[in-house]
């Protein structure tokens, strides 16, 4: 076989699309291509795996099969090591190029990734990565960073390839269900549909129909939950790119520009608001790709050894199953445990009670909050863990208060009776904290759980703590190197152990407590 003729490997992997794929749109100007998808069984054996996520990814692969079909190819599917999955390709057509785009993963894929690079150049194979993010390799420090973000998405969206050369001697193969690698069901009876038809979907309602109260409802449970774009699970498994959201945003900002009414600039705010957090989506992406580590160790030095590992197994447990007796809490996990998705502030506030008040391992509760995730994206979840657990030494600490969290955002008490069932009889005045009602000897211990703690004084002590490591000798010189390497240089945030902003440049710019992801 002649090299022109030779046969390039795509390999999909949280890129589940034809449009804006420019790892396919290069393998396609090459000449024939073999759409690879590798079933890894070991990756999904891994503790921040689930079957809500294998359900959805096997939806988008289903999808992204049926585009290739209408370009004249077909989704090659393998199950195994990908290192053996290329060498059984490699004997049967030879193939001496692979293209595939960048991938910011757990620790896992990572040396999953090292493996195959070493494969490539032991078997003569050339591995194209190309990036798909606005994530930076081997980046030597964040100046510039966000200018560089802004380019990359401006660049044109690249069509869908036209009718591809395929080799159909290659057989496709079955894609496997959840219960093929040992998943069993989770209990996510709501999760949202994946494929790409349902991505392009969400992303068409949210310009035009649901994303105008954007900004006052998307710290609401339930308001959020529509007001919110919900597009994070279909930029996690890469049904549509982020250069096509951030385009589709920028173009329905220029057509409302020139209408004054209140309604446009509604609008507008809530879509500047939108695009900003499309920048924190890769910016936190990229802390997990200059520092592999955050997925495991305490970005701050200080915060290393704070909390014990194991920590206390029953409080763990009472929290993952929303059995904790605080209703919003528990009202949230169990949301999050049947739709696989909670609003970002509802996640911040989870990730708080069960870091301070229960003073668990950030660890452990990221390894159960990334398997309820459907939008588990590695590189935003583990610095967000450790950012809302207070290791990493740059951003302010923030403690919620789950009772007033649910008094604030679930005033009329809709969304715990929802999820708690077992507070019927609990009038609203008492809903949040039915302790406090006259009835509670009829139910708490009993139909629901008691307090599993006292929340005055896990907060009082989770606060003792903090500001003690926090009060340490070399602390500020540790969080200005941190900062340095992972911290904005656009937002002008007050960080610890930073020079703080001029007055009038903190009141404009967000407090680092106040960032929010609600995609």
């Amino acid at each position: 076989m002649s090299n022109a003729a030779c046969p390039s490997v795509v390999w999909f992997k949280r890129d589940l699309r034809t449009h804006d794929h420019a790892a396919l749109t290069a393998a396609a100007a090459r000449g024939p291509v073999i759409p690879l998808l590798v079933i890894e069984p070991e990756l999904w054996a891994r503790p921040d795996t689930s079957h809500r996520q294998f359900a959805f990814m096997h939806e988008y692969a289903t999808a992204l099969d049926e585009a290739l079909r209408q370009l004249g190819a077909r989704l090659v599917v393998r199950v195994g090591r990908v290192v053996d999955v290329l060498a059984e390709l490699k004997r049967e057509c030879d193939f001496d190029v692979m293209w595939s785009h960048e991938e910011t993963g757990n620790a896992w894929t990572y040396r999953r990734d090292i493996a195959v690079g070493v494969w490539c150049r032991a078997n003569g194979v050339t591995w194209h990565e190309l990036p798909q993010t606005g994530v930076v390799r081997r980046l030597t420090n964040r100046d510039g960073w966000a200018a560089r973000w802004d380019r990359q998405m401006t660049e044109p969206v690249k069509q869908e390839p036209g009718r591809l050369a395929y080799m159909p001697e290659i057989e496709p193969r079955v894609l496997p269900r959840p219960e093929d690698v040992g998943l069993a069901f989770d209990g996510c009876t709501e999760r949202q549909q994946g494929g790409r038809t349902a991505a392009l979907s969400t992303l068409e309602s949210f310009m035009r129909e649901r994303g105008q109260p954007y900004r006052r409802a998307m710290s609401s449970p339930l308001a959020g939950a529509a007001a919110c774009s919900r597009l994070s699970p279909y930029l996690a498994w890469g049904a549509i790119s982020m250069r096509e959201v951030a385009q589709a945003a920028w173009a329905r900002q220029r057509e409302l520009r020139g209408d004054s009414s209140e309604d446009s600039r509604a609008w507008r705010g809530a879509l500047v608001s939108f695009s900003g957090r499309l920048h924190w989506h890769c910016h936190f992406m990229q802390k997990l790709e200059s520092e592999p580590s955050i997925e495991t160790n305490e970005l701050h030095p200080a915060a290393r050894g704070l909390r014990p590992r194991p920590g206390d197994v029953a409080l763990l447990e009472a929290w993952a199953r929303g059995r904790t007796g605080f209703p919003f809490v528990d009202a949230c996990m169990r949301s999050l445990q049947a739709t696989g998705w909670i609003n970002f502030r509802m996640r911040a506030m989870l990730v708080s009670f069960a870091s301070y008040n229960l003073w668990l391992p950030w660890q452990e509760t990221g390894l159960v909050l990334a398997r309820l995730f459907t939008d588990y994206e590695p590189g935003i979840h583990w610095p967000q863990m450790q950012m809302q657990s207070g290791t990493t030494g740059i951003n302010t600490i923030r403690l919620y208060n789950p009772v007033k969290q649910g008094h604030d955002q679930d005033s009329d008490g809709a969304f715990v009776r929802r999820w708690v069932p077992e507070l019927a009889a609990v009038p609203d005045a008492q809903l949040q904290e039915p302790w406090a009602w006259e009835g509670a000897a009829s139910l708490l211990g009993s139909r629901y759980p008691q307090r599993v703690v006292d929340l005055a004084a896990s907060t009082a002590a989770a606060k003792a703590r903090i500001y003690d490591a926090r009060s340490a000798s070399g602390f500020r010189d540790a969080a200005d190197a941190i900062q340095n390497k992972h911290g904005s240089r656009k937002s002008g945030m007050p960080m610890t152990g930073q020079k703080r902003a001029s007055k009038r440049k903190a009141r404009r710019a967000p407090s680092a407590h106040q960032l929010k992801l609600d995609l």
